[in-house]
This record gives structure tokens, C-alpha cells and sequence, in this order.
């Protein structure tokens, strides 16, 4: 009797790690080709560990997006350190980015800890479209002693030497089995990626001493019928003056927030979205547990 030889399929887990702001959600959503995590200008936009999945012919890339790297000041900086070294350990290969328009010594500094990792290790030029194609050699060559497998320059924005990332990643998947069903791309649940958008709206419009102290709870949410669903979601912040910032004159500013959430939670959730926002003010709720619980920044144990 003839055996069916199925051909072989390889799978991994690929961790993601940088300092803040080098455009790591953005190149995570440009491979999965779809936006699974929020992305600002801001430092420091992703909290926890994220998940994205990339399944094609006989491979499953399974992409772990962390928090920029950073000397905590809070307890909630301390969960995203810890969100990061968590997503290191037993990681199948280590993807470190870069902004290729300002390398910085600390970048070196990472790259340096990362070398004694025994997984394979590639470095991603990010942001190539805004720099001259010469200064890509002189920048290379600053990481020649940290080991890295591969260098490859890419841009999340235009999508540029994405391809070719992932070619090289595949180079480094054991054989292994499929994670994930072929038609998920990440293990969040819809609720948190509702209030992450609330939030990346806040990121966007709010004052640079605001976003840090924001955090977004979500409080409910019901479907009312097959085309509506109601969303009631919190958001807090540590000051009674950032309050009044965040709901603005006459309302105006929470408005513009929930506006712009409210169009992309629709797409999300493919259904007409009554989302309602609250402002609370929780004093220092990034050094306490239990509204770090709340908010989802529980620490791993």
C-alpha cells in the first residue's frame, strides 16, 4: 500500500524588538496586511505583547510585537519590559528594527545584549524611503560586530524590501506544525483591539504631556442587532487638568476622538458602532495594580 507523502511545513515564532518609535507595529501590519496593532508617533504607543500571524503555502510565520525597549519609571513600564524579555524567551528567531534616519548608540547598546542569544538574529533597516540609498552601507556596517544573520533594509510605509524579509526569515523556520487556522492573523481579542484604537485616536490629537497617562477600559460591549453594536469604553487619565484636555472646548476633542475610533472599530467589526466615552480621572493609576489589572497590564507571573 502506497504512503501519501505530505510535504514537509515549517513554522516559527519571530519576536519583534527595538527601541520605541523604529516602526515595528507598522512593519508587523504591512506583512500581515492588516492593521492588528495601533501605530503613532508617540514613544512607547504598544503596551503589551501582540501577536500576528502570516500564513502562506507551506509556512507559518507567527510575529510577536513588543514594547519599545526603555529604562522603566512605572509599574506599567516595568509589565512592557517584561512583556518584551517574556515574547524573547523561546522565540525561533529575533528580529531587531532600526530607524535607519537616526541610529543611535542605545540601538548598539541592544544590539550588543541581543548577541548572546543562541537563536538566529536579523537586523531590518526600517525607513529606507526617507534615506539616500549610500548612507545604507555606512549604517550597515555600524552593527558588522553584533553576529546578526542577515540585514535587510525595508520600509513599513511603502512596503519596500518586505518581500525579501520574509524570504530571509523562512531560511530560519524549523519544520513544525501550523499554530494557528489559516485564516487568523492575531490572538486579540475584539474588545482589546477596540480600545487600543480608542487609544491610538487619543495618541494622535492629545498634547505631548497627555498620552503617556492614558489608558482606555473597556465597559461594555452589546450587540443590539445584526448591523448595530454599542460600545461603552472609559477613558482614564492621572490629571484633573488632562482631563479637560481630553474632552476639550465644549466637547469638541472627545468628539474628534470617538469620531475617528468609531470609523475604524465599524471596518473592524464590519457593523454600524454607537461607541460612548467616558473621561475619569485615576490618579497614578500606572503604578497601581489593581487599575493595571483593569486595563488589561497585568503582570505574568
Amino acid at each position: 500500500m502506497n504512503t501519501i507523502q505530505k510535504d514537509p511545513f515549517f513554522s516559527g515564532f519571530v519576536t519583534l524588538v527595538g527601541l520605541p518609535n523604529v516602526g515595528k507595529s507598522s512593519l508587523m501590519n504591512a506583512i500581515i496586511g492588516e492593521k492588528i496593532a495601533i501605530v503613532s508617533n508617540r514613544p512607547q504607543t504598544t503596551r503589551n505583547r501582540i501577536m500576528g500571524v502570516f500564513t502562506e503555502d507551506n509556512h507559518q510565520l507567527v510575529f510577536l510585537d513588543t514594547p519599545g525597549i526603555h529604562n522603566p519609571r512605572s509599574k506599567l513600564g516595568e509589565f512592557m519590559m517584561q512583556s518584551v524579555y517574556g515574547a524573547i524567551d523561546g522565540t525561533d528567531c529575533l528580529l531587531m528594527l532600526v530607524d535607519v534616519t537616526h541610529i543611535t548608540e542605545k540601538d548598539l547598546t541592544i544590539a550588543k545584549e541581543l548577541s548572546g542569544n543562541k537563536v538566529p538574529r536579523i537586523l531590518a533597516l526600517n525607513k529606507i524611503d526617507l534615506v539616500h540609498p549610500n548612507l545604507l552601507l555606512t549604517e550597515t556596517s555600524r552593527f558588522s560586530d553584533y553576529g546578526f544573520s542577515d540585514i535587510v533594509p525595508v520600509s513599513a510605509k511603502t512596503k519596500d524590501g518586505i518581500s525579501e524579509l520574509i524570504k530571509v526569515l523562512l531560511k530560519y523556520l524549523p519544520e513544525g506544525p501550523k499554530f494557528f487556522p489559516d485564516d487568523m492573523i492575531t490572538d486579540q481579542p475584539e474588545r482589546n483591539i477596540c480600545s487600543e484604537i480608542i487609544r491610538e485616536k487619543a495618541l494622535r490629537h492629545l498634547r505631548d504631556e497627555v498620552p503617556h497617562g492614558i489608558g482606555v477600559e473597556m465597559m461594555g460591549i452589546t450587540q443590539l442587532s445584526d448591523h448595530l453594536t454599542e460600545i461603552h469604553a472609559t477613558i482614564y487619565c492621572e490629571k484633573d487638568a488632562h482631563k479637560g484636555i481630553i474632552i476639550g472646548h465644549h466637547g469638541a476633542m472627545l468628539q474628534t476622538i470617538g469620531t475617528e475610533a468609531r470609523e475604524d472599530i465599524e471596518k473592524l467589526l464590519d457593523t454600524h458602532v454607537n461607541l460612548k466615552l467616558w473621561v475619569k480621572v485615576r490618579k497614578d493609576w500606572r503604578n497601581n495594580d489593581s487599575d493595571l489589572k483593569n486595563l488589561g497590564y497585568e503582570k505574568i507571573k
